[in-house]
């Protein structure tokens, strides 16, 4: 146990109130008022360009904010250098002395600032990351997931009242990733102080956060706990960028406690509190449900589903098995290319490319969005990085 674990939650708050940044005639993040609790992890979600990384350097004070204001803890730093907040930032990079050992890469914090005893602190930061046994060794014999310990360990030494992480895993491969991501949370656990996550990795940030912002656009799409954002998306952009969505176009055809829909010549059922746009009657709303909600039955057995599922059927286009699971997609008269994942418990051998299917699922389990939103929002052919390249191009110019 180190010295940060006394009360539960010793971290401090952050609290945006109208920030903006802007280079030139590109606006990279739009004004945007965000609190963040203290003690909590939160991470700030989004693709290339939407503003996740120049809204975390606004907060350390390596942007200067267009407007707006940034408090930690309640006090007003926006005009304080990043030297004088009490943040500490881990990039991507690490950027960890290559001539120094992993002891001395963590003392440096504390030697910079005239401490004269740093042994204690150092070897609790070490045990703190589990490297206590690579104390003398140089940054270059250690693997990456470790490097990224020893950037966690150099910077919480310093005793921030907030962590910033830069796509700390970014540089990792897959295991090693999510195998980290358990250590961020552990060690975010044990010290108790406030974490701000930029990740564009949607499995990172609901793996760690407590609190989720989704960013598109220079704006915040939607904020909240993964699994609400997950469950009760609020945008088609948060739908498609948070895992996969079926989206379907439906007329309304009745509205009450639940909301009654049809789409081709099927009738399908949403409960009202699913909806997050205004159902009315002869307008049309989009229907979603992800792929692992939906269940798939050869057409042959369509009379065992049972009574009060959605259902609508469709021809199986094409299947990938994957080990855990087998991922269909299927073209139905409601719409084309419906993907569903099926766990490999029991295997239908029918249920292959042409086969006749019915899918169906627990009205409870979908969620209805405005029809006006572009279906596409927040897939991977619509986050490109046009956004911050040009950003990137402005400040150049003006630097």
């Amino acid at each position: 146990m180190t010295a940060f674990a006394t009360t539960g939650s010793n971290g401090t708050d952050v609290r945006l109130t109208g920030i903006s940044k802007a280079y030139g005639d590109v606006t990279a993040v739009h004004p945007l008022d965000l609190s963040v609790p203290a003690g909590s992890f939160f991470a700030l979600l989004g693709a290339s360009g939407c503003g996740k990384t120049t809204t975390l350097r606004m907060i350390a004070g390596l942007e200067e904010p267009t407007t707006g204001t940034v408090e930690l803890g309640g006090r007003d730093v926006t005009a304080l250098p990043p030297y004088k907040r009490p943040v500490n930032t881990v990039f991507q990079s690490y950027a960890l002395f290559p001539h120094l050992d992993i002891y001395e890469n963590v003392a440096f914090g504390l030697r910079r600032r005239g401490v004269k005893s740093v042994r204690k602190q150092v070897d609790e930061m070490l045990d703190l990351v589990q490297l206590g046994d690579y104390a003398r060794r140089k940054p270059q014999q250690l693997s990456g997931g470790q490097q990224q310990r020893v950037a966690v360990a150099r910077a919480l030494i310093n005793h921030p009242d907030v962590l910033l992480l830069d796509e700390p895993l970014g540089a990792l491969d897959l295991k090693l990733r999510r195998q980290m991501q358990l250590e961020l949370k552990r060690i975010q656990t044990e010290v108790g102080i406030t974490f701000i996550h930029v990740t564009h990795d949607q499995e990172e940030a609901m793996t760690m956060a407590d609190t989720v912002a989704v960013m598109n656009a220079g704006r915040v799409e939607q904020m909240g706990a993964p699994a609400d954002l997950y469950e009760t998306p609020r945008t088609t952009f948060v739908a498609n960028f948070l895992g996969t969505s079926n989206l379907i176009a439906a007329d309304v055809v009745g509205t009450g406690d639940d909301v009654l829909l049809r789409v081709s010549d099927t009738k399908l059922t949403l409960p009202g509190t699913r909806c997050t746009a205004t159902a009315r009657v002869g307008e049309k709303l989009l229907v979603g449900i992800r792929p692992e909600k939906i269940t798939l039955t050869h057409a042959d057995d369509a009379g065992t589903i049972a009574d009060g599922r959605n259902r609508l059927a469709g021809r199986i286009a094409q299947s990938s098995f994957i080990g855990v699971s087998t991922q269909y997609l299927v073209d139905s008269p409601a719409a084309s290319g419906l993907s569903v994942y099926e766990q490999n418990i029991e295997r239908d051998p029918r249920l292959v490319p042409g086969a006749d299917v019915v899918l169906h699922w627990n009205p409870d389990h979908g969620f209805g969005l405005d029809a006006a939103q572009a279906v596409t929002a927040g897939t991977p052919d619509e986050t490109g990085t046009d956004l911050v390249e040009a950003g990137i191009d402005a400040r150049e110019a003006a630097t």
